[in-house]
């Protein structure tokens, strides 16, 4: 049910307050969070020493750690039937762990405040994308996702212009990163994160939940067969989807600065707000499960080209397309979940959702690291062959997603 039964429309104009209020929650908490976490595995390789299998490591466990508590979180707002605070709790969590970064002088203190992060999204991110949901009615569904994902990456590009702004003023155009560059990074990012967590608290209201009137159980059941083959199908495109880590660390190693790396994920974030509202609106019309197959076709072509790109230039270039695949991808594939899911069930659903992604992200972050640099005595494949790898399962995944069947509440256009 809609907050305020809001006429069926594309105009971002009628989109709900709740779906404003989460928008802007979020850009400000990409603020803070882009300026300190695409930088981490600079930080990690160029003042801690650290190598790409413990970097993977580290992300990976990260994602993990989060992904129980999305799936609980979610189970606990459709039990609670109220949203909002544990949304406004997550936020928190992750304001408070932005400190911890600047304490850190080792590789374990560096995971633990990046772990306390991911907690922290564990907790916020199924309350406040079914508290989207619950806000706005099923014709409006993609455009909402989609706003709110370009607003959050908006986010993203006034964060990485920050850091840029910092790392040109105080290292210039120096390949690597220094330790006080990151930390200053650290204190300005303390601010967004703060006012993100008010936003949010002050801004948003609870929405009641239609359907079942009985507390869910802690599971599954009731999601539906459709539900759980895309969620198998998710399984094999994130297995080779690993931490974006590896994307930054590719483009240093074919030649790209720290102000290099900071302009192409600028320009990444760009192409992703500007794509992602009319993309969701798109998906309104012509269904999502066409755009998601496109998008993850178009994935599949970039990491191909990631895995054999000569020149710093590719990267860039490449990334730039990355952006495209995104605006096109990830609003979609979440307003998809709340079409193949019971509205009382939306908790659960957005966080068995994230929860999958967040599991894998652990061994896809880790066979990465290890067909880069290997394990052991062995000194793996080079850093062409994760690329491959991610590439080969996002063919499978668009693949197997035309064979998926249609939920009960999933809208046909064909």
């Amino acid at each position: 049910m809609s907050q305020a039964n809001p006429k069926p429309t594309t105009g971002v104009r009628s989109l709900p307050r709740n779906v404003w209020a989460v928008s802007i929650t979020s850009f400000l908490m990409d603020i803070s969070s882009e300026m300190v976490i695409n930088l981490l595995p600079l930080f990690l390789s160029n003042v801690l020493g650290v190598k790409t299998n413990v970097i993977g490591l580290i992300e990976g466990v990260a994602e993990a750690t989060a992904s129980l508590l999305k799936l609980f979180s979610g189970w606990l707002s459709d039990r609670l039937r109220a949203r909002k605070w544990l949304a406004v709790a997550g936020y928190g969590i992750s304001a408070l762990s932005k400190p911890f970064f600047y304490l850190a002088t080792g590789w374990g203190a560096v995971a633990g405040a990046r772990w306390a992060d991911r907690v922290g999204k564990g907790v916020r991110t199924a309350p406040r994308d079914a508290l989207v949901a619950d806000s706005v009615t099923p014709a409006q569904r993609g455009l909402a996702f989609g706003f709110h994902r370009a607003a959050d990456t908006a986010g993203a590009v006034l964060g990485l212009s920050i850091a840029l702004l910092v790392v040109w003023l105080a290292q210039s155009g120096s390949v690597g990163l220094t330790a006080a560059t990151f930390r200053t990074l650290v204190l300005i990012s303390l601010i967004p994160a703060g006012l993100a967590v008010i936003t949010l608290a002050f801004g948003a209201t609870d929405v009641p939940v239609t359907g079942a009137a009985k507390a869910p159980a802690l599971g599954f059941k009731g999601l539906g067969r459709p539900f759980l083959l895309f969620m198998l199908v998710v399984g094999i495109f994130d297995l080779g989807n690993s931490s974006d880590a590896f994307l930054v660390l590719r483009a240093q190693e074919r030649g790209l600065s720290v102000l290099g790396v900071l302009g192409m994920l600028i320009t990444f974030n760009l192409i992703y707000t500007l794509i992602s509202t009319p993309a969701g609106a798109l998906s309104d019309r012509i269904g999502r499960r066409r755009l998601l197959i496109g998008g993850w076709l178009v994935y599949a072509l970039i990491y191909l080209g990631f895995g054999l790109a000569q020149a710093a230039w590719h990267i860039w270039a490449l990334y730039a397309v990355y952006g495209f695949y995104y605006g096109m991808a990830y609003g979609t594939a979440k307003a998809l979940v709340a079409d193949l899911a019971p509205a009382h069930l939306r908790g659960a659903a957005f966080g068995t959702y994230s929860a999958v992604l967040g599991i894998l992200d652990l061994p896809a972050s880790l066979i990465a690291g290890i067909l880069w640099q290997g394990v052991g005595s062995w000194a793996g494949f080079g850093p062409t062959a994760p690329f491959l790898f991610g590439a080969a399962m996002a063919l499978i995944a668009a693949i197997a997603m035309i064979f998926v069947p249609r939920g009960q509440q999933e809208v046909s256009h064909v």
